[in-house]
């Protein structure tokens, strides 16, 4: 199938290119020393409503459609992975929110999410519970029309700065979805530093102590909390960190071609070197072939086939194992300035690492792809 992007496309990329090259590459490595994101750049991101990407126009977003999405997350996952970070987090509690909540929860949060006037962040790990999402241990009870949420979440993406949490906690045994706003005075944040890559993604643990949460704060129904909520949150995260994937995995590719053609070894240019070519080929072939799985998913997605739940697992699981080759061949390429961050591709080697983890790591991934593959192939 031949994908070729609309006028609209287009010009969309072209946009966000610019937008990444003026105001995110410059500060990207400022984000992973300082692990936090200038808040510059959050007021830009405002600004061009970015962080509406998702949000139907109708609550005050800009209604992207899926190939836009996904080329905003490629462009700005080029820039920074911990920028991307934030439009996936803030996008699963938005997608939430418009899937399950009441028209009421709809009009009350998704303006204000649209605008970036609140930032929200997905709480679903804990501290001994990560793949196995059934078994969190964190609980509500219901007092006088309010629930009391106890427990202690971990890893929160942007939880050092989120205005909202949606949190996922066993309720009589069965597990609910609730927003959780900062402003809880039984909320304990406390930052986490040192993460080997994205770390500008502004980490945190969050702990609850007997936090009152109002009766209207839950999301869906209690029972669907992860069967339909967090799993249509985290079909959302796969696929723009899929996309983000890419963007890294591109701008591992450009930082290596422009080395090769400056670097000279035993009297000239390294993109002479045969060996040298053969990884800058190997380099360009899997980025464009992940990309093309992220363009297939998305025109899935586009439809509503259901179908693109599974390509957007291959995707997510092609696209994350890919970036961690390509990264590290930049790093090759680079020889020892690859391994000082005074080169980018130090970052990008660290930053990839973190996709095969999130959102599922890569052997959830291949337990599930295989799965499918047993029930739909037949020799």
């Amino acid at each position: 199938m031949l994908f070729e992007l609309n006028e609209t496309q287009r010009n969309n990329k072209k946009r966000f290119r610019k937008f990444v090259n003026d105001e995110i590459i410059p500060v990207a490595g400022q984000h992973d020393r300082l692990e936090k994101i200038d808040e510059i750049v959050i007021s830009k991101m405002k600004e061009n409503r970015y962080l509406g990407s998702m949000i139907p126009e109708a609550y005050g977003g800009l209604g992207m459609d899926m190939i836009s999405l996904g080329i905003l997350n490629e462009e700005i996952g080029r820039g920074c992975a911990s920028v991307r970070s934030m439009l996936t987090v803030h996008g699963m509690v938005a997608l939430a929110i418009l899937r399950w909540g009441t028209e009421e929860q709809k009009q009350y949060w998704l303006p204000k999410m649209a605008a970036g006037d609140i930032i929200g962040a997905f709480g679903l790990t804990e501290p001994d519970v990560g793949s196995d999402a059934k078994s969190i241990k964190t609980t509500v009870e219901m007092t006088e029309n309010r629930y009391i949420l106890n427990g202690t979440k971990k890893w929160t993406t942007m939880g050092q700065i989120a205005d909202i949490f949606l949190i996922f906690a066993q309720f009589e045994g069965k597990p609910g979805a609730f927003i959780v706003e900062r402003s809880n005075v039984n909320l304990q944040i406390t930052a986490m530093h040192g993460l080997l890559g994205a770390r500008a993604s502004m980490i945190a643990e969050l702990n609850f102590n007997d936090c009152i949460i109002p009766e209207n704060n839950l999301i869906g129904k209690v029972g669907i909390g992860l069967s339909h909520v967090a799993f249509s949150c985290l079909d959302y995260g796969r696929y723009t960190i899929a996309w983000g994937c890419i963007g890294t995995a591109q701008a591992a590719l450009e930082a290596s071609i422009d080395y090769a053609g400056k670097r000279e070894q035993f009297g000239k240019k390294i993109k002479e070197n045969q060996l040298i070519q053969k990884m800058i080929a190997e380099m360009y072939v899997q980025v464009k072939a992940g990309r093309l799985l992220c363009y297939q998913a998305a025109s899935l997605r586009e439809k509503g086939d259901p179908d693109s739940i599974m390509e957007t697992w291959v995707a997510k699981y092609f696209c994350s194992t890919m970036v961690n080759k390509v990264a590290g061949d930049a790093v090759q390429i680079h020889g020892g300035n690859g391994c000082y961050n005074e080169y980018d591709v130090e970052r990008y080697y660290r930053d990839a690492k973190i996709n095969e983890i999130i959102e599922g790591t890569t052997q959830i991934h291949e337990i599930l792809i295989s799965k499918h593959s047993f029930s739909k192939i037949k020799v």
